[in-house]
């Protein structure tokens, strides 16, 4: 794969930073073999960077040796960082090494996405990667920033921190996950999308249904989450049940407007050849507006699921056992424990892209026939 001009500047002008690296003192005790290796590294994919950029040719085959051999420079630049000598101070030469692998890493990710793959499995693959690649290199740069310039954890801890924080509060982790997300979010979520599914065909079959409980669906829309959970924790109590009522009303009319809106999106030309079918209203809603309204039921169910996760870590801010995301979140903040709060963090956003991942997957499996998946 032929490189352009101006990523070949961009190979020279990393592998240049990082030789100019070295005509600044480190400004740490460079005798211990670890350190030696590691400038050696740097030194030897400074060399590599120059020479991709001056052939101009990165096969494909060998991207992904550079891109590993990348991340092992910014591994070493990180067990670099993090020593006492360097930490909270580090010197010109680490910050030059630091920008120059950082260019070659956006050089290595921009020629991964412009990568075409021969088969649908193998671009699948391409496509995966490149935000995987660019989100690693996110937290590696957040790692040298925050643990070089000495940023307080109370301010923002390190992702080495965070992730230490969350492997040695796993238990507790591992209790507030279930409290909140396999009770409050996934109960919540459930009745409240099922329960919008099923108004929405009511409002369907009954007009005077669907003209008084759209604009009310607008109103409730407007409440703010923070006057709603308070009232559900006196209804319902501190523990889960609040707060899955909570997601309820925040997910009941998303799932309302969208079915709606669904419904009447199949087109005049298909109703009337049902119609000269002879068919019923039941038979034309299952076999042609439901599958047509397919794509804005899944919108609907994607939308649910970010709200569900965070109306029921709100929620818990009100009123809950002393277990729940919400609950170790604004205790720890209390605390001034950082970390912790950002392992909850963590946690919360894995749980919700996995979900939603999983709601994406089915929505493909269920709507493949839908434009939006027809590859050109």
């Amino acid at each position: 794969m032929s490189v352009d001009a101006a990523h070949a500047r961009g190979w020279i002008a990393a592998g240049l930073l990082i030789v100019a690296s070295f005509v600044f003192p480190l400004q740490m005790d460079v005798r211990g073999t670890p350190i030696l290796m590691v400038e050696a590294a740097l030194l030897a994919l400074a060399g590599l960077f120059v020479a991709i950029g001056w052939t101009r040719r990165l096969d494909g085959s060998r991207l992904w040796i550079v891109l590993v051999l990348i991340f092992v420079g910014a591994a070493g630049l990180i067990y670099m960082v993090h020593r006492p000598d360097l930490a909270g101070h580090a010197s010109w030469s680490f910050w030059l090494k630091a920008v120059g692998v950082w260019l070659a890493g956006w050089m290595a990710t921009d020629a991964l996405s412009a990568r075409k793959a021969l088969t649908q499995a193998g671009q699948r693959v391409y496509d995966l990667a490149v935000p995987v690649v660019f989100g690693l290199f996110l937290f590696i740069i957040w790692e040298w920033v925050v643990v070089g310039f000495g940023v307080s954890r109370v301010l923002m801890p390190s992702p080495s921190a965070i992730l230490s924080a969350a492997v040695g509060f796993g238990p507790t982790l591992a209790a507030d996950f279930v409290q909140t997300f396999l009770k409050s979010v996934l109960i919540g979520w459930t009745l409240g999308s099922a329960l919008g599914f099923v108004v929405a065909i009511a409002a369907d079959r009954v007009p005077f249904l669907r003209r008084g409980l759209l604009p009310l669906g607008n109103f409730v829309a407007a409440l703010p989450i923070i006057g709603i959970a308070p009232i559900m924790v006196m209804w319902f109590g501190f523990d889960w049940h609040s707060k899955a009522a909570v997601v309820v009303i925040m997910t009941f009319f998303p799932m309302l407007v969208n079915t709606v809106t669904g419904l009447a999106a199949a087109g005049e030309l298909e109703r009337d050849l049902m119609r000269s079918y002879g068919a019923s209203y039941w038979s034309t809603l299952v076999r042609l507006r439901l599958p047509a309204a397919m794509p804005f039921v899944f919108n609907a169910l994607k939308i649910n699921s970010t709200l569900a996760l965070i109306g029921a870590i709100v929620a818990e801010f009100f009123g809950t056992p002393i277990v729940g995301m919400g609950f170790r979140i604004s205790t720890e903040v209390g605390r001034m424990a950082l970390d912790t709060v950002w392992a909850e963090i963590l946690v919360a956003a894995i749980a919700g892209s996995v979900f939603y991942g999983l709601i994406a997957l089915v929505e493909r499996a269920i709507t493949f026939w839908h434009p939006s998946y027809r590859r050109s």
